[in-house]
Parts: structure tokens; C-alpha cells; sequence
């Protein structure tokens, strides 16, 4: 038996990454059916193929779009009826220091970083199970500063703050919220950030550097951390952020 077994669950940014390595945990762990979401139809498809499993159905869009996201439920609901999980992991981020900060800069990612994380949630509400568990994908970031980075970093600190008080909001439904917090792991976002290859791998070393274990992270190790927040291993377990960063924040 697996630990999600009868389950509906969904992933948002599911094409890749930390996104992909959930689904794909998912499905090992007996999940009834995997819906995953991302804004490029080429690679939910490419996505779907490695993941091998006739339960699992893409749907294209933006989570920062209201209506993509209505679209989304529609198929949900027409297809199972209801959500046991849901792991909002859309997102993504970019430097900028203060001083160059421009308005698109700071619109384009808290809309896909604080926007689309509470409308992602929000919306599923009408056709989420009573006792479900709901995980918000958040960083080391709500907590740790990083040059160039606050405007991300921001964004973060307010998934971290949602979790929580979506916890409260939630509680007479038993539906438990948890934000993930992962350190550096090797994904294409982390690797492409930094504007010349010189840059990117004076990051990614740095990066490497500033955990305890000397390494970057894989996005299998963070799905494992998502497989446990959405099972009954952690039903006790509820508004907390789970840093799974090897040591980066906690030292």
C-alpha cells in the first residue's frame, strides 16, 4: 500500500523541477489521480510521457490567472469531483537589486509568487476534501537574505505567512496547511539565474557553500519532504514550515 493511495491530488508547476519530482512521488505512492499544471503545453506533454501513469492529466495555464484557474477546477471537478491534496509550487524568481527594482519586476512575481499561491488555494476550496492537507512551496528565502533577491524573498515571507494563517482559517474543516521551505536544489531555475555563465557558477558555488552538507539539494529529496506532508505520517503535523535545505537556514 502506498502512503497516498485513493487520493486526488494536485501539483502546480508540475512540468519540471521540484513540481515534476512530486507528481512523480505521488504516483508511486498509490495517489488515485495526479493533476498537474504549466504554462507551456510542450513540456506538460514531455511531462506526462516520463511520468508513464494513465493517472495523471495536464492541464495548461498560469496560476497567476484567475481564469486558467477556473478552468483548472472545472476539469478537476468534471473529471474526479473533489482534491485531497494540493501542492502549490508554481513560481519562480530573478535578481534584482534595490536601486534597479522596476514595477514588471515586482508585479510579474508576486503574481506568480503571492497571487497565484492564494488564488491557487482559494479556489480549490469548493471541491477540497474536508481533513485534506494543502502544501504551499515557500524558501529558505522567508527567512535567510540573499543579495538581490528581497523582492522574491518578499514573496516568500507571505507564503510562509498564509500557511499559517490558512491554518486558522481552515481548522473547523480539519484541513491541515504546511508551507515547504527547500534550500539550494538543483533545478533548471536555480541554474539559470545569473547573467553570464561566470556569474551563474559563482552563485551555484556559493550556494553549495552555504549549506552544512556542501551540496545542492535534489528535487526528489523535496518531493519525499511533500509526500510526507500530504500522508497521514504527518496528521498531527499542521502550519509549520518545513526547511528541507540541508542545514542552509538552520545553522
Amino acid at each position: 500500500m502506498g502512503k497516498l493511495d485513493g487520493k486526488i491530488a494536485l501539483v502546480t508547476g508540475g512540468s519540471s523541477g521540484i513540481g515534476f519530482a512530486t507528481a512523480q512521488r505521488f504516483v508511486a505512492e498509490g495517489a488515485a489521480h495526479v493533476f498537474i499544471t504549466g504554462r507551456r503545453q510542450e513540456a506538460l506533454n514531455e511531462a506526462v510521457k516520463k511520468l508513464g501513469s494513465k493517472n495523471v492529466t495536464a492541464v495548461q495555464g498560469d496560476t497567476s490567472s484567475l481564469d486558467d484557474l477556473d478552468k483548472l477546477y472545472s476539469v478537476i471537478k468534471k473529471e474526479k469531483g473533489h482534491l485531497d491534496i494540493l501542492f502549490a509550487n508554481a513560481g519562480g524568481g530573478e535578481f534584482a537589486p534595490l536601486g534597479s527594482i522596476t514595477e514588471k519586476h515586482f508585479d510579474d512575481i508576486f503574481n506568480a509568487n503571492a497571487k497565484g499561491v492564494l488564488f491557487t488555494v482559494q479556489k480549490a476550496l469548493p471541491i477540497f476534501t474536508d481533513g485534506g492537507s494543502i502544501i504551499l512551496n515557500a524558501s529558505i528565502v522567508s527567512v535567510k537574505a540573499n543579495p538581490g533577491f528581497s523582492v522574491y524573498s518578499a514573496t516568500k515571507a507571505a507564503v510562509r505567512s498564509f500557511a499559517r494563517c490558512w491554518t486558522v482559517d481552515l481548522k473547523e474543516r480539519k484541513i491541515r496547511v504546511n508551507a515547504l521551505s527547500p534550500g539550494p536544489i538543483d533545478t533548471e531555475g536555480l541554474q539559470g539565474l545569473g547573467n553570464s555563465e561566470e556569474e551563474k557558477k559563482g552563485f551555484l558555488d556559493a550556494m553549495k557553500a552555504s549549506t552544512v552538507m556542501g551540496r545542492l539539494g535534489t528535487p526528489d529529496e523535496i518531493a519525499k519532504a511533500a509526500v510526507f506532508l500530504a500522508s497521514d505520517d504527518s496528521s498531527y503535523v499542521t502550519g509549520i514550515e518545513l526547511f528541507v535545505d540541508g542545514g542552509a537556514a538552520q545553522i
